[in-house]
């Protein structure tokens, strides 16, 4: 069959990856700047600006969001699978450091509260996107300080980080004017960096950022051995035993499928309201009034879980929390909480407990009451990123029985189309292995739109899993688009390279066209676009809010109807009850 995608990546992507791969075997210390360079020649679509001397702020916007904030005071990152390759590598006691997050990259990450950051990586997909992610941002960290160090303005934001005060007008503008900033510019950092901009401007100012990074171990054997410990503190922490049982397979968020099953904050809407009311979050307020006012269209159901989520991360919402998590269990979900490995939750949850009359309106069908007689489970998990999907999947097929369906939902950039639309693609080019998948997608453009209120839905697309963010230029993704692949994701390209492995007796192949039409279990695939590269919005690297709540509950009320249809018609056949002992 002729193959209708090219076989090579951009030539300045292939040499920047091989010459950091190249350099991470050393065992020292690798320096970013020997690095910038061959960065600087990939002209990532992420980076347009990364060769001006005026900041890119939309690059530091994106990578300040996916780095931890005590990133001003580190230097060193070290980056390894498992505790154990760790400890190996000089560093024991990295399980006693302290516990750090990006709001826009879940990665287990742990700082020793000097210099030094403990990253736990998956796969190569972790060294993709970290290398070229810590890159970009030394280099704008150090256009700043080009522009900031000795200025008039280095003692104000001295006193400013000392008194925590805030920034006033006055200073605003000083920056603004050192760092040829537009005022919306400086208020995105400002949203970006919360209320340390005063503190991250005086580290940028005080010194040039000297990043340096080592890799501890990366072996093939390393990343498996670090999921299979995943798994297995999954499979102990549950009651309920994978080896026999249906199962539907998710790989979404650990939110939106329980809120849909058991739907917890419908029957809290008044003291969510009440929440929302106090103006303790401001730009929620500002949200419900202009739903409220009908400025912006709404669901309330979504915004409920919405709300719901910031209201449980309070002090006063501890309560409904908890009485949430007892709903969760009484309701068979079981949440598994990632431990010493990579930071993928995961979900088990029994068809037969489920309350039908709790359950988001946008699910219910008829014959939802058979489900009690159903041996089903869904296992959903926080997707992952990259080639760290492959290896999960990989594990997870092994370990289960029957698996009744496999679906997949996340984020991607769009070619075509805007912000907020969902895309459902039919075909997946895979960058690693080279491979061209065809499969039949469970789901069309009438299974999302109905449920869909500000996007577009568009079925039938070609979709590319990339090595990472920032591994793409302009070049690369006009190649592509040329032969109408306009949907880039990381992870759906490894999760078929796995259930190639599921379904034929062999390891998936290299740089071939494989159809998976004959797969023995419907494929599912809903990709919500977070990011338009060709345009550069200026939604890149902004969080969603609750306008990205819209694809996401569409997709995932798309994918619940679809398991729920699915098992009552196998309990109807009685092959749901085959197992059915094993209820509780």
């Amino acid at each position: 069959m002729e193959r209708t995608v090219p076989t090579t990546a951009s030539e300045e992507i292939d040499l920047f990856q091989r010459t950091y791969y190249s350099l991470l075997r050393t065992t020292d210390e690798v320096q970013i700047r020997s690095l910038v360079e061959s960065y600087t020649h990939v002209r990532s679509a992420l980076h347009a600006r990364v060769g001006d001397s005026a900041l890119d702020v939309d690059a530091l916007v994106y990578t300040s969001l996916r780095l931890p904030s005590c990133i001003i005071q580190v230097r060193l990152i070290v980056m390894s699978p498992s505790e154990r390759e760790f400890k190996r590598g000089g560093y024991p006691n990295v399980g006693q450091w302290k516990s750090v997050a990006a709001p826009g990259r879940r990665r287990r990450v742990r700082y020793d509260n000097q210099e030094t950051l403990a990253a736990f990586i998956a796969s190569r997909a972790d060294i993709d996107d970290l290398i070229p992610m810590l890159t970009a941002y030394q280099i704008e960290w150090n256009k700043a300080h080009q522009k900031l160090y000795n200025s008039r303005i280095v003692d104000q934001l001295a006193a400013c980080a000392s008194t925590r005060s805030g920034l006033d007008e006055v200073l605003r503008q000083d920056i603004r004017d050192v760092l040829d900033l537009s005022e919306e510019d400086l208020g995105r950092l400002e949203a970006v960096w919360r209320g340390d901009t005063a503190e991250t401007l005086l580290a940028m100012a005080r010194q040039r950022k000297r990043f340096a990074v080592r890799l501890l171990s990366g072996a093939h054997v390393d990343y498996r051995r670090a999921i299979k410990g995943w798994w297995q503190h999954i499979t102990s922490s549950i009651q309920t035993p994978l080896g026999d049982r249906a199962v539907y397979f998710v790989s979404s968020n650990p939110h939106s499928l329980v809120n849909l099953l058991v739907g917890y904050p419908l029957r809290q809407e008044e003291d969510l309201i009440r929440f929302v009311e106090t103006g303790e979050d401001p730009d929620l307020l500002e949200e419900y009034r202009s739903i409220q006012q009908e400025e912006v269209p709404s669901n309330r159901e979504n915004f409920l879980y919405y709300v719901a989520k910031k209201y449980h991360a309070t002090a006063a919402g501890k309560p409904s929390r908890l009485a949430c998590i007892a709903e969760l269990y009484g309701s068979g979900v079981t949440h598994v909480e990632s431990a010493h490995h990579l930071d993928v939750e995961a979900q088990v949850i029994e068809l037969c407990a489920l309350r039908p009359e709790w359950m988001d309106p946008r699910i219910r069908m008829d014959g939802l009451e058979l489900l009690t007689d159903s041996d089903a489970v869904i296992l959903n998990i926080d997707y992952p990123l990259g080639l760290a999907a492959y290896h999960i999947l990989t594990e997870i097929t092994s370990g289960i029985g029957d698996l009744r369906g496999l679906y997949i939902q996340g984020k991607a950039a769009t070619l075509n189309g805007r912000v907020g639309d969902v895309m459902v693609p039919g075909v997946v080019h895979d960058e690693d292995s080279k491979n061209t998948y065809l499969f039949h997608n469970a789901f069309t453009a009438s299974d999302v739109n109905r449920y869909l209120i500000y996007g577009t839905v568009l079925d039938n697309q070609k979709a590319i899993s990339v090595w990472g963010t920032f591994l793409q230029n302009r070049e690369y993704m006009d190649v592509f688009y040329r032969e109408g692949f306009t949907d880039i994701e990381m992870e759906a390209g490894p999760y078929l390279s796995a259930i190639y492995e599921a379904i034929e007796p062999e390891r998936y192949p290299v740089n071939e066209i494989i159809d998976l039409h004959r797969a023995p279990f419907e494929i599912g695939i809903l990709h919500y676009a977070s990011d338009t590269p060709f345009t550069r919005g200026r939604t890149l690297g902004r969080h969603l809010s609750y306008y990205g709540m819209d694809p996401t509950y569409a997709c995932s009320v798309a994918i619940v109807r679809r398991i729920l249809e699915l098992e009552i018609r196998a309990v109807k056949q009685g092959v749901g009850r085959r197992n059915a002992a094993h209820r509780r």
